[in-house]
């Protein structure tokens, strides 16, 4: 009977422990009640500087479209709407180690660290300063091929992903990719960040809503984001409180079975 006594705490502590209670899984909690909504405040996105490998779509038009067709990289028969990411890897603007991307008739021109409206800028003034004057009417678009992220983990779907956004959250990548599984870690979630002088780790809690007031609620370009595994993932004892209960009832039943046949013999 004492065996049996110590099976069944046993068996309750484990059935408290391993299932993942709902506070774990809710996103974005204000867990202060008497708080006030908090927003998300897109000022604390600073603007993202271009770095090495990022893939620039510019597009320059005028007046007169066939005195900037020079300009405009895409190839023969591909419309300028194409933007999937096979087709701007090829007609994109590539930044190379040294920062810079080569652009037909301007040649080489340094990007590294700038931002899109600076990058914009200055190829804006770079046109009418050597080749055209205002009355060309110059119109010129310059964003990235794309906010290219990886997610790794606990994710419904790994990998690399790509969105067609100038800006994009967290919640958004992970959206894209399936939602956090229900071992995933919510609140350790790791963000590693690409650097000219190197990566950086950062980490979120995404069950709490103070997360929309973090610098790094918004993803930027390389992002690398891992979902840790929950610990009742490694125990193997069920995810849910049925699923624990099926475990320690079939673990219940082994150990009946066994004491059964010891007194038997």
């Amino acid at each position: 009977m004492k065996v049996t006594h110590i099976f069944c705490i046993t068996a309750l502590l484990l059935f408290c422990s391993s299932c993942i209670p709902n506070k774990d899984l809710v996103y974005l909690q204000n867990k202060n009640k008497d708080a006030k909504p908090i927003e998300v405040n897109q000022s604390m996105s600073k603007p993202y500087r271009v770095q090495t490998n990022d893939i620039l779509s510019i597009t320059i038009k005028a007046l007169d479209q066939k005195l900037v067709e020079m300009f405009n990289t895409s190839p023969s028969g591909q419309s300028q709407n194409d933007n999937s990411s096979q087709s701007l890897y090829f007609s994109g603007y590539t930044v190379d180690d040294h920062g810079n991307i080569r652009i037909p008739v301007l040649g080489e021109l340094n990007v590294l660290g700038y931002t899109i409206d600076e990058i914009r800028e200055t190829v804006e003034k770079k046109l009418l300063t050597d080749y055209f004057k205002t009355e060309a009417r110059l119109f010129v678009m310059v964003k990235l091929a794309g906010l290219r992220y990886t997610i790794n983990g606990e994710i419904g779907s790994t990998g690399t992903k790509v969105l067609y956004q100038d800006k994009v959250t967290i919640m958004e990548a992970i959206a894209n990719s399936g939602d956090i599984t229900l071992t995933g870690d919510r609140k350790n979630v790791q963000l590693i960040r690409k650097y000219s002088h190197g990566y950086e780790t950062y980490t979120i809690d995404l069950t709490s809503a103070s997360a929309m007031e973090s610098t790094y609620f918004y993803i930027q370009p390389n992002d690398y984001i891992y979902i840790k595994p929950l610990k009742q993932k490694s125990w193997g004892t069920g995810t849910t409180g049925v699923q624990t209960i099926s475990t320690i009832i079939t673990a219940l039943s082994l150990v009946t079975t066994a004491i059964l046949l010891s007194k038997n013999l």
